[in-house]
């Protein structure tokens, strides 16, 4: 048993959850469960997508609509040291004005996407003394300064500056501390952390994680961190709870529970991670590049400060002098922190962004033209990071995947159309016998690996020689993550295929690629074949990088 749990077993208790059931329409998503908090204790909820640890943290503040709940979920304290101590409150009972009156307050809450959380018509500053004032009853400007103090406190850089700054002028990793100051403003007892880094690079996540171990220490509180991520879990919590379709299915000390997990779901959880499983390229010194560029340079425009701004425009440079190549059945990582230029430098590689330099895709050049570029098309498809967004709601399967052919190959019929792409979806493992009338189904009655699969499927019905893939695994549970690796790795054995792989995830570099470029602030710092450069970085940025995946 790890001592923080050893700790846990002897503070006074804080939250006791009994027979939890959440049901929408009469459809029961958790099924009766029961777990309990210690005061100080970090406790970690894991669980893959549509396991129900979301649905059961935003219940114990009634944060989900339309859900009926049943059960117990007492708070114990009252969180005034002066006052007398009460019994303990069931949040499930109490009333509306009283709940309003814990969150916040006691009990706060981070969400998985920040841009979303924060309102976007007010500053930061704003929304973080807004809590203050309801809660702490301190005056605008008492507040405004708390508001800067508590940015301060959780390491953005001109605290005072930032406050200032709407949500959309801060990076991902500066909109998740402005999150956290909000959260931590009335020095909660419970903090609910739901996937805290998921959207974050991983020196961002590492920073926010510590971050958040540091401010749990400083505060004292309790910190239920929701994530379907192991390695968070083994490096931040004394406690683990896993659910599977909302049931319990194991809980105990994280050392324990990793060390040896008794059910096949955890023990499935745990084996989740990316595994090497990529063939040699062969040797062809006669063989043209699938794509070659030689000093590509991408720019855009920007407005000078001042009266110059009248005149003229500035410059900023999204990459600058890249040099790479991409042989046939060779996969080429690009990684590097968001704000790096690597999604640029693919955006530039398709032909949709006016570049400098030399850029070749089987020997010629983007012409930026519609119909020169219409066989380019063909050879280079891409796989977008989110394939909820991607793929339009309003077309069915069919018409997503045979887009393709109405424009690669008109003089196919109907029935060919939908023969080729029954095919390619069974290519990706997709078949009627899963899914019957498959053709005839929306992308939302798939799940997040399933729409991601006829993302590929999409790109690969035109018979492409190169995919371009942007973060295709970012947004997926470990589990689905490791399922669709190996779909893009058998892929590329049985097809020749080459991939242009755009992460931010060194672990997904290791087991795809044959090659890695490094890329910081638009400039290639290193680059070289996978193993050279993730086991023996010379950069100290790759380091930096290197370090905090291991660190995970």
């Amino acid at each position: 048993m790890s001592s923080d749990a050893q700790q846990a077993m002897g503070r006074q208790p804080l939250l006791e959850v009994e027979g939890l059931r959440v049901a929408f329409g009469g459809k029961e998503v958790v099924h009766g469960i029961d777990f309990r908090m210690a005061a100080g204790e970090k406790l970690a909820l894991v669980g893959e997508s549509g396991s129900g640890k979301t649905v059961t943290a935003l219940s114990l503040l009634r944060l989900v609509q339309n859900a009926d709940l049943s059960g117990a979920a007492r708070l114990f304290g009252n969180g005034q040291k002066e006052q007398k101590q009460q019994g303990p409150r069931d949040l499930l009972a109490i009333s509306e004005r009283e709940l309003r009156g814990i969150r916040g307050k006691e009990i706060a809450m981070i969400f998985q996407e920040p841009m979303t959380a924060l309102n976007a018509l007010y500053t930061v500053g704003d929304q973080i003394a807004e809590v203050l004032e309801l809660h702490e009853g301190l005056s605008k400007r008492e507040a405004q300064a708390a508001a800067v103090q508590l940015l301060a406190d959780t390491g953005i850089p001109e605290p005072a500056r930032r406050a200032r700054a709407f949500p959309h002028q801060l990076s991902g990793g500066q909109r998740q501390r402005a999150m956290i100051a909000m959260a931590l403003a009335c020095k909660p007892r419970l903090l609910l952390a739901d996937e805290p880094t998921t959207a974050l690079d991983v020196t961002v996540r590492a920073q926010i994680l510590d971050l958040l171990a540091d401010l749990q220490h400083k505060y004292g509180m309790a910190v239920l961190l929701i994530t379907h991520d192991l390695n968070l879990v083994r490096r931040f919590a004394g406690r683990v709870v896993v659910m599977e379709s909302g049931h319990i299915v194991e809980h105990g000390a994280v050392a324990s529970v990793f060390e040896a997990p008794q059910h096949p779901y955890t023990r499935k959880l745990i084996d989740s991670h990316p595994e090497r499983d990529v063939a040699a390229v062969a040797a062809d010194a006669g063989a043209v590049p699938l794509i070659e560029a030689k000093a590509l340079r991408v720019s855009y425009p920007v407005p000078k400060p001042g009266f110059a701004g009248w005149f003229s425009k500035g410059e900023f440079v999204a990459v600058q002098g890249a040099d790479f190549h991409i042989a046939p059945g060779e996969t080429l990582g690009v990684v590097g922190e968001s704000g790096s230029g690597k999604s640029t430098l693919a955006l530039a590689a398709l032909g949709l962004l006016k570049h400098q330099g030399a850029l070749t895709v089987a020997g010629k050049g983007w012409a930026v033209d519609r119909a020169s570029d219409l066989g380019l098309r063909r050879v280079m498809q891409v796989v977008f990071q989110d394939p909820f967004s991607s793929l339009s709601p309003r077309m069915t399967v069919e018409q997503i995947v045979g887009e393709g052919l109405r424009v690669h190959a008109p003089e196919l019929g109907v029935e060919a159309r939908r023969t080729r792409a029954l095919a390619a979806l069974a290519d990706v493992g997709l078949t009627e016998t899963q899914f019957p009338s498959l053709l005839d189904r929306y992308p939302h009655e798939f799940s997040g690996g399933q729409r991601q699969r006829l993302a590929i499927a999409r790109a690969l019905i035109v018979d492409p020689r190169l995919l371009v893939l942007d973060e295709p695994t970012s947004a997926l549970d470990v589990t689905i993550q490791k399922q669709v690796l190996g779909l893009l790795q058998r892929l590329q054995r049985e097809r020749g295929l080459s991939y242009l792989l755009i992460t931010h995830d060194v672990e997904v570099i290791r087991a795809m690629a044959h090659k890695v470029i490094v890329m910081k602030d638009g400039a290639i710092l290193e680059t070289g074949p996978v193993e050279r450069v993730l086991d023996a970085p010379e950069h100290p940025y790759t380091k930096k990088l290197v370090a905090a995946a291991l660190l995970e």
